[in-house]
């Protein structure tokens, strides 16, 4: 009888052990659903991303355009300014593109980073527990 308790308790042990193992991998599957859904948001971030300078640039050039017509400049200085004025917004804009980019890659690090701290201590909490199950089942 004592066989067959100890069977029935190993029994237990491995589907638990089995459970366990079948939850660590859904959690993995859904782990990585959420880390492409994030993948995809910051592609979109990023090609929104990429209108800036042209935006910044075309603004500032209707605004000192406008400007310089009501002000009555003459064509030829007015072409000179306006195409200074658009290199120069165009750089401002590309610049804080490149910041705006620099900001997520670091935030990213720092959620890769915070996720691999997690992952570790879950890992080791996975571990205790089913060593702690294979202590049990061998001690019974």
């Amino acid at each position: 009888m004592d066989t067959e308790n100890q069977k029935v308790d190993t029994d237990i042990a491995v589907e638990e052990d089995q459970e366990f193992i079948t939850d660590i991998a859904e959690t993995d599957i859904e782990k990585e659903k959420d880390r492409e859904k994030e993948i995809e948001a910051a592609k979109e971030r990023a090609r929104k991303r990429r209108l800036i300078p042209p935006f910044v640039m075309l603004l500032a050039g209707a605004i000192v355009s406008i400007t310089m017509y009501m002000l009555h400049y003459e064509v030829k200085t007015m072409l000179i300014v306006l195409v200074c004025v658009l290199v120069a917004f165009y750089m401002i804009g590309d610049t804080l593109r490149w910041m705006l980019n620099r900001f997520e890659a670091q935030n990213e690090e720092a959620r890769m980073e915070e996720g691999e701290v997690i992952e570790k201590e879950l890992d080791e909490e996975d571990q205790d527990t089913v060593t702690e199950n294979r202590r049990e089942t061998d001690g019974e």
